[in-house]
């Protein structure tokens, strides 16, 4: 597909991965066609004949739903913080493999700083 640059490509598999948080924010109709779009790599002509809505209305709902979906981590921030968690994850467990404990218990103090501030949570 012509249009399927590094770009496009990135901007889908973002739009798949907030949509694993955010999807019970969304219509029925929204998660089916994110779902065809997103998961099966289905074409805006596909997703189209399948649904019986026309091309432009599968456009329409895509659009709608990116912008609630973008829109949502601006406000909220699931996505990256389980992406920051994540990461300061697997550094730890690393820094632990090596045998650097001190830099892995730095590590989770940040980790608890994070999810502390982001929650309101006292530990």
């Amino acid at each position: 597909m012509a249009q399927e640059t590094p770009e496009f490509l990135q901007r889908k598999v973002e739009l798949a991965y907030l949509a694993a948080f955010y999807s019970g924010l969304l219509t029925d109709k929204q998660k089916e066609v994110l779902s065809m779009y997103c998961e099966e790599d289905m074409s805006l002509g596909e997703i189209a004949r399948e649904t019986g809505v026309s091309r432009q209305g599968v456009s329409n709902v895509l659009n709608r739903s990116a912008e609630k979906l973008f829109h949502l981590e601006e406000s909220l921030g699931t996505a990256e913080r389980f992406r920051m968690m994540l990461s300061g994850l697997q550094k730890c467990r690393n820094l632990l493999r090596e045998e650097k404990c001190d830099e892995a218990i730095m590590q989770l103090d940040t980790l608890i700083q994070l999810y502390t501030e982001e929650d309101g949570y006292g530990l």
